[in-house]
């Protein structure tokens, strides 16, 4: 898997708004392996938050009260980006979302960044009941951290992105065009 770098990326969001990032995670992979991995809270609009996101991911307004915003997280993830311009996620459709609704939100040009899906991935090449990122962890025994939070699943993601390459023998990310697309 030498020449295969990419970020994989997690969000969690106070509310149902895809724009109400409350923590964002990266994993850093460069040559086929982890090199890094960060989290970041990160102060939504207003510092509103859902009952029901707070249940999923323990996050509260207090942890966020002197977070930076999006566009100062945002800021460092793109230093990465600048390097390995290349996301892939857990169900891309949902954090690729986020990204584009609070770079509405905060009037920030979108960059010129592929992504990939592991969730379509999966579901393309195996035939599992569940693919949910914690069932795919667990069957594939890929070490788990605090599920929903986000450099935790971030980093769970990239190890499943790592197997799932493996286990359809692909030899770099061209082959994956079915389960990517551009920011």
């Amino acid at each position: 898997m030498e020449d295969l770098s990419f970020i994989a990326i997690d969000f969690e969001t106070a509310t149902g708004r895809r724009a109400s990032i409350c923590e964002a995670g990266i994993c850093v992979v460069k040559d086929g392996k982890i090199v890094e991995t960060r989290s970041w809270l990160v102060r939504p609009e207003n510092n509103a938050y859902s009952y029901w996101n707070i249940r999923v991911h323990g996050i509260h307004p207090e942890d966020t009260k002197d977070a930076p915003e999006f566009p100062e997280v945002w800021a460092e993830i793109l230093t990465y980006l600048e390097e390995t311009p290349v996301l892939v996620a857990h169900n891309a459709a949902f954090d690729i979302s986020c990204i584009r609704k609070s770079l509405e939100l905060y009037g920030m040009d979108t960059p010129n960044i592929c992504y990939y899906c592991t969730l379509r991935a999966a579901r393309h090449n195996y035939d599992f009941e569940c693919n949910t990122l914690a069932h795919l962890c667990e069957r594939f025994d890929i070490p788990e951290g605090e599920h929903h939070r986000a450099g935790d699943d971030a980093e769970m993601c990239a190890r499943l992105f790592l197997r799932e390459i493996k286990d359809a023998g692909w030899c770099g990310l061209s082959e994956m065009d079915y389960c990517g697309g551009k920011l």
